[in-house]
């Protein structure tokens, strides 16, 4: 842990899409590099793909939707965040393995502010910065006239469960991990979080 940090969180530009590329597959645990590299250019990386994804101005994962929390001008973590409005349309059994129970629990997260991705940087996480990220996009869900939050996590992964408990998440559904090469748990379950916020 970094205990000279002196942090702030700012909207994300566009010149941040490689920083976005990177924390988004922190968050996804490499999920995010394996579907890109079905993506590539010849002579093109998979990260490449997800920073020219990044800098888009429309979709879930364009950096309009990302706040960034940094330290002296070096980013250091991101939230990406957005409202759903609308049950998505896409049927979880037509897609890859991997996304689909999340897919199928984004079913039952409308009207909420959803936290699609929340990650720091090695070697800067232990200082709060998730805990900042996270009260940033409460924010923005509430000057945007959001009352409920919406994360999802696995089941397995222990230390987000705990953070977001302890800011008032709590887990209302949960949908089975499917197997798949690319997955970082094979077993248990994708569970969605909720937390009603107030100004």
């Amino acid at each position: 842990m970094n205990s000279s940090i002196n942090s702030m969180v700012r909207k994300a530009v566009a010149s941040d899409a490689a920083d976005l590329a990177k924390l988004i597959d922190i968050a996804g645990e490499g999920i995010p590099s394996w579907l890109w590299r079905q993506s590539c250019k010849p002579s093109q990386t998979p990260l490449e793909v997800g920073e020219e994804r990044a800098r888009r101005t429309s979709g879930g994962f364009s950096f309009r939707n990302a706040l960034v929390v940094e330290d002296r001008a070096t980013v250091l973590g991101m939230v990406l965040s957005y409202p759903i409005d609308e049950v998505p349309n896409e049927d979880p059994e037509d897609l890859p393995a991997p996304i689909a129970p999340f897919v199928a629990l984004e079913k039952q997260a409308v009207g909420t502010w959803y936290v699609n991705a929340l990650a720091v940087f090695a070697g800067h996480r232990g200082a709060g910065l998730g805990h900042q990220l996270l009260i940033a996009s409460e924010s923005a869900a509430l000057a945007s006239g959001y009352r409920d939050m919406s994360i999802e996590v696995y089941a397995q992964n222990a230390g987000a469960v705990r953070l977001y408990g302890r800011m008032g998440y709590e887990i209302v559904a949960r949908s089975q991990v499917r197997l798949h090469p690319c997955q970082p748990y094979y077993t248990g379950d994708v569970l969605l979080m909720t937390k009603a916020i107030t100004s």
